[in-house]
């Protein structure tokens, strides 16, 4: 791929249309090729990098480009000097009907920030097991800020994109959401469900649709001073708790 095609991969139409994104950052790259060794479908990622990282080993097919020329495809403002091209396809094969059935799926109903959806992947990805289903018109997963909050999880959980909430019925058997007014985290019937919703991190979610999907109610306690906890921590605390 020239680098000119390269450089559009930072819009969205462009990533979907081309199938490839960009893994930026020695720390991601390490991760990808860390995940490479027992995942094939990553061995074709292609490495651009700068003469900063000229004695770089890999066995990723090997660009080397001027710093000038990492600036113009780079996400960032004072780039590294190394970074991936990965298929879409390849970060995320279709999965295995048998391993979706042992995932228990989280949700997340028009997430919209990139830091939030990052910090998400990497609970999941910390705890393992889970399946992350991301609503129409959430953030792109495959968005660099989205990757780079990810730290490499990425690379280690099934995402499913543009997942209708109306499907959820058809797929899980209990599902729970949190409320202000619900069950404790500690019940032994919020461990039970098999997938759990989360919403926007301005509106939530429609009550209309939990009602319709028969979703239980949780909470998780606190003082009350003040409105809402932020979503990626409400996740995060909701699988700890689920593993505790």
């Amino acid at each position: 791929m020239n680098l000119e095609s390269i450089k559009k991969l930072q819009q969205k139409k462009y990533r979907t249309e081309l199938g490839y994104c960009l893994i930026e950052g020695e720390h991601l790259v390490l991760e990808l090729q860390k995940a490479a060794l027992n995942q094939a479908s990553l061995c074709s990622a292609e490495l651009y990098l700068t003469d900063q990282y000229s004695d770089w080993i890999s066995d990723f097919k090997i660009h080397h480009i001027t710093p000038k020329q990492m600036s113009s495809i780079s996400a960032t403002k004072s780039p590294q000097g190394i970074l991936a091209l990965v298929s879409i396809d390849a970060i995320q094969p279709p999965a295995h009907s048998s391993t979706m059935e042992s995932e228990v799926a989280i949700y997340l109903h028009e997430i919209q920030d990139p830091g939030n959806l990052g910090t998400i992947l990497r609970t999941l990805a910390w705890f393992g097991g889970y399946r992350c289903l991301l609503s129409p018109g959430s953030v792109d997963p495959f968005n660099p800020k989205v990757i780079r909050a990810s730290m490499g999880a990425i690379f280690h959980v099934p995402i499913e994109l543009d997942v209708p909430i109306e499907s959820l019925a058809g797929r899980y058997s209990d599902i729970g959401c949190l409320d202000m007014q619900g069950g404790a985290l500690s019940s032994d019937a919020f461990k039970q469900c098999d997938c759990y919703i989360f919403g926007n991190e301005a509106r939530g979610v429609p009550h209309q649709l939990l009602t319709q999907l028969n979703a239980q109610p949780f909470t998780i306690s606190g003082a009350g001073l003040i409105e809402s906890l932020n979503l990626g921590t409400a996740v995060s605390l909701s699988v700890y708790e689920r593993q505790r």
